[in-house]
This record gives structure tokens, sequence and C-alpha cells, in this order.
């Protein structure tokens, strides 16, 4: 390939196309299912795939099939199909993967930024989803184009963007069910949803860990009382609350206490995690928006790595019964309820994880309180098979080529539930999960940015692996 030719129409392609595509993405309030149950009704989620779908097919890319995939009662899912030049076209096939619902808006954004506001501040794109991942299926596509620019053979590729992921892809089954025989056997994965630890240079993610999230509530009275007649008697609904959580969590160090919930690590990802500590250096934790003087958990950046991508941890996302400070009298609130984040390790079985942490929470309430666990998310994490010696040459040539830098390998945080999937049908596939949400893209939560430099050359290295792949696969 002609690799400056290559980043060149990639970049024209970014800057004339797919840039506007992604802003008006961004104002469409397409939220997960999990946050908002009326998106059928809401139509946005559809608004959404039909601007994907659209841009999609005004391509100029041959024998390109586009189709808007819906089964009964589940979120939409985007399928493009390209024909490949192999002589076997039903044998393997590269599968990009990527999705198109949201997080919620969440507050906090800056005073000209919003969520569904999308603003280009020199490299960044601000907005809710353009970096996660409403990129993904712009840049899946654009790899395509450019290979096709460049006449460069490649294998059948399958784009899969679906519209359940922030809720925990539970429509996701049911749609590789009725696609199986469509899809084939991929023998190449790429995921675009995953984080980068820098924009210098290509991360490829080694790991995933998984999740168990839900609701903690706990009742002990059927109405509010004034407090100073029976604090005392009637214990406090937070109180348990904390000592619920006790049972879980040791609220000093944060280390989780049930062995259920830990797994061994294996000695590579070590390995690695201590590799990319002395890449990151202090931008392992630095990244984050501390109040000045806060500390991270500890000062060790391989710790840090390995806690962040191979360690449990909990966090309390949500909570309820409280009543804004301003409006809160002298009351002993009659319930507290809290939303629980249970990061788990990458092979640590979810559906094991939520049946032992519903029964850790509500075996013997204290005083007898009314305590109900309900699970709302649970998925496996995953770990990645050792890279082929020609992904592992390619996946280095394409970050030297494109960003300057060898590739950098190291597990993620945060979990994408396709990709456990994926691993247990496809078990002999190759995986590349890779992203573009590096330090201060702030994924999830206000100010959310996609560095677009970043999602350029990842879309031509994304071209370049799937060119790399078809040479593999056929001894060229």
């Amino acid at each position: 390939m002609d690799q400056q030719q290559l980043a060149g129409f990639v970049e024209n392609l970014w800057d004339r196309s797919i840039l506007p595509q992604l802003m008006d993405y961004i104002r469409i309030p397409n939220e997960s299912p999990l946050f908002d149950p009326q998106w059928a009704s809401h139509g946005h989620m559809d608004q959404a795939v039909e601007l994907a779908r659209s841009w999609c097919i005004s391509q100029d890319l041959p024998q390109l099939h586009c189709e808007v995939i819906r089964l009964p009662n589940r979120t939409p899912v985007l399928y493009l199909e390209l024909p490949g030049h192999s002589a076997a076209p039903k044998v393997g096939c590269v599968l990009l993967y990527g999705h198109l619902d949201k997080q919620p808006a969440m507050t906090g954004w800056r005073e000209n930024l919003g969520p569904w506001k999308p603003v280009v501040e020199g490299e960044r794109l601000y907005g809710r989803g353009g970096a996660d991942d409403g990129y993904a299926v712009f840049a899946s596509v654009s790899a395509l184009l450019a290979l096709h620019q460049q006449r460069q053979n490649h294998a059948r590729c399958v784009v899969f963007i679906e519209c359940c992921e922030e809720s925990g892809s539970f429509d996701l089954p049911y749609y590789i069910e009725a696609l199986r025989t469509r899809i084939g056997t991929p023998d190449l994965v790429v995921c675009l949803d995953s984080g980068c630890g820098n924009y210098e240079q290509l991360w490829l993610t080694t790991s995933l860990r998984g999740l168990v999230g839900g609701e903690l509530h706990v009742d002990i009275l059927t109405e509010g009382v004034h407090s100073g007649d029976a604090s005392g008697i009637v214990p406090s609904s937070f109180r348990i609350l904390r000592q619920l959580l006790s049972r879980l969590e040791d609220e000093a160090s944060g280390e989780i206490r049930v062995a259920d919930f830990h797994a061994p690590i294996p000695p590579q990802r070590r390995e690695q995690a201590h590799f990319a500590a002395t890449i990151l250096h202090n931008s392992v934790y630095d990244k984050f928006p501390f109040c000045p003087g806060a500390t991270p958990t500890c000062l060790d950046n391989a710790e840090l790595v390995l806690r962040r991508t191979w360690r449990p941890v909990l966090s309390i996302t949500g909570a309820e019964g409280l009543p804004p400070m301003q409006g809160a009298g002298n009351v002993l609130r009659p319930q507290s309820a809290v939303k629980l984040s249970l990061r788990l390790p990458p092979t640590v079985d979810a559906a094991q994880a939520t049946t032992k942490l519903k029964q850790i929470l509500e075996a013997q309430p204290p005083y007898g309180a009314k305590v109900q666990f309900k699970a709302e998310q649970a998925a496996s994490g995953w770990e990645a098979p050792p890279l082929a010696p020609w992904l592992e040459q390619a996946v280095n040539q394409a970050s030297q080529t494109y960003f300057g830098l060898p590739a950098v390998h190291m597990g993620e945080g945060g979990s994408i539930p396709f990709m456990g999937m994926l691993g247990r049908l496809f078990p002999q596939a190759q995986f590349v999960i890779t992203g573009v949400l590096g330090p201060h893209s702030n994924a999830h939560g206000p100010n959310e940015f996609l560095h677009l430099p970043t999602a350029k050359r990842l879309s031509c290295c994304v071209a370049h692996i799937i060119a790399s792949h078809y040479h593999a696969q056929h001894h060229v």
C-alpha cells in the first residue's frame, strides 16, 4: 500500500464527511435502554441508526450491503457486509464491532459544552457518544474505503453495530443467534470500543473486566419519623446500608473481602502492566480530575494498572432516599438505596458472581430490616488469546507507520460483553481490541471528547491490519 496516500485519503474523508456526521450524531440523545426505558417511542435510537446507515450507503464502496435489522422488542442492529477477494468466500472473515447507544447526559459539563452539543476545540470533538463509540462505524467503513481506493485485497468483512452495549448488551445474544449463519466464522475480530493509554501510539486491549450492577434497597420504616423522637431506637437505614457494604468491601483500603470475586493474575499480564506503567508514568492517575491535594489509592503505577484491569472494585454510582440538603428536615428516613457497580477480574463468571453478591447482601439483615438486591447488569470479562505472529507484526507495523511508535498491550477496566461472547463462540479467532478513549476523554462523564487525530490514525491502522490478514491467510 501507498501509506502516505492512504493516510491522506482517510484524513480528507474524516474532515470532509465523517466529522459533520459525528456532530449530527452527538446531537441525538439516544441513551441506552437501561437509562431510557421508552427508547422505542422516543425514536432517538432509530434516528441514530438511520444517520449511520445513510452515510454508509452514500459512500463509494461497491457491493457493500447495509441493513438495519430489528428483532421484536429489541434495540436495532446496523449490519454491513462487504464481499472479499478470497477464492473461498465463506471461509473466515473479519468482524468489526462498535455500538451507537449512549450513556446518560450527566451533569458537570463546562459552560460552553453539553452532552448533545457537538463542539470542536482544536483536536477534540466534545459531546456524548462521539468517542464511546459512535465513531466506530465511520472508522470501520473508512478503513474499507481506503482499501478499496488502494485496490487492496481483503477477506469478507462484516461490520456489526449494536444499540444496547451501555446496558450490558442484553439484546446481543438474540442477534448473534439470528445472524450466526450470515456472519459465518470470523478469524479476526476488530473491536473499536476500548481505550488507549496515550494518543501517541496504537494500544491493544489484552483483557476486559466483567461487571455486576444492581440496586441495593434497605427499608426499616414504612414512613419517615421525627429524628428527635426515633433516633436511638430506630436504626438508621443508612447505617444498615453501610454495614451491608462492609460485608463486601473494606472501606479503609477498598479491597473486596470476598474471595469469589478475585482471580489469579497471569504472569504475562503483570509484565505487560509493568511495561505500560513505564510508558505512562504518572499519567496512569494524573489523567483524572483529582481535587487539589487528593491522591490515588496508591503511588505504584504498575499496581494501579493492575487495580484498574484485574482486581475487583466496588463503585456506588447512584442513590435514592436522600433528599436534597436544602429540603432535608430532621427526619429519620424510612429507606436508603444505592446503585452498585462491582467490576470483576476478566476470568470471573459474572452470573455466579451475581448470585454470590445477592446472597452476601441479603443474608441475615441487621435489625430485621427489609433488604433487597436487584441485579440489573451481569457481564463476564474477557482475556485475549495470544497474538498470532502475523498479527503481532501487523499491529506493530501499523503503529510505527501511522503513529511513529510501537504498539502497547494493556488490559482495560471496562466491560464489552460482545468480546466474551465472541471468544466463546469463536475460540480460534484473533482479536484486535482497541479504541480512542485516552487521557481526559472522560467516557460516561462530563466533557467527553473524541481525539480526532487518534481516530484518523486508528482508521489507517485498521485498514493496514485487514490487508495484512488477507496476506497472512493467502501467504502472499
